[in-house]
């Protein structure tokens, strides 16, 4: 599995992992029916506490991006692809409205910034799409 981690990033390692799978999915590397790696190997690849990494699969079972199946372990869900629920388009109102806050708070100009977020969006669609 093509993820990694920072270990000096401000950001929580299961939210990296949580982050990363979500990314995976945006670019269409991660493929409904695709299975992630074991709790324990991901853990050990990445040398991290497998609490770590269980606690990032268990945020994303919460979320509906991954499957827990006993004869195939962890695996992209269905239900992650093409979902507009009521409940992430508020989640992403809230983080959205924190990052414009601070935006605005460090003169970062409106223009710029929905630029940075064409250019992201546009990546993970052409990633998508190859």
């Amino acid at each position: 599995m093509l993820l990694s981690i920072d270990l000096e990033s401000k950001q929580p390692i299961y939210l990296q992992i949580r982050n990363g799978v979500v990314e995976g999915i945006a670019s269409g590397k991660l493929k409904e029916g695709d299975t992630l790696p074991p709790v324990r190997s991901l853990a050990s690849e990445l040398g991290i506490n497998l609490h770590t990494v269980n606690k990032a699969y268990q945020m994303l079972k919460l979320e509906g991006f991954v499957k827990m199946l006993r004869n195939r372990g962890t695996v992209i869900s269905a239900g992650a692809l093409g979902r507009d629920s009521k409940d992430f388009m508020e989640a992403a109102t809230e983080n959205l409205k924190h990052i414009v806050s601070e935006a605005i708070t460090r003169s970062v100009r409106r223009e710029q910034l929905i630029g940075i977020i064409n250019s992201l969006y546009n990546e993970l669609e052409d990633e998508n799409n190859e």
